[in-house]
């Protein structure tokens, strides 16, 4: 299964935790069963992003 990536990208590991959260919780974002992983993941830039499958 391939990675799903959250749109926007975060200047704080904070910031995409929030995010995190928000994804594995709203079921309107990945439908009726839950994602398997969500994960933080660091740009070269330094930016954060959230990725899910």
């Amino acid at each position: 299964m391939s990675w799903i990536y959250w749109a926007g990208l975060y200047e704080s590991k904070f910031e995409a935790y929030c995010a995190v959260m928000w994804v594995e919780g709203d079921k309107r974002i990945h439908g009726p069963t839950p994602p398997k992983e969500v994960e933080l993941y660091r740009t070269s830039r330094g930016k954060f992003g959230v990725r899910f499958r």
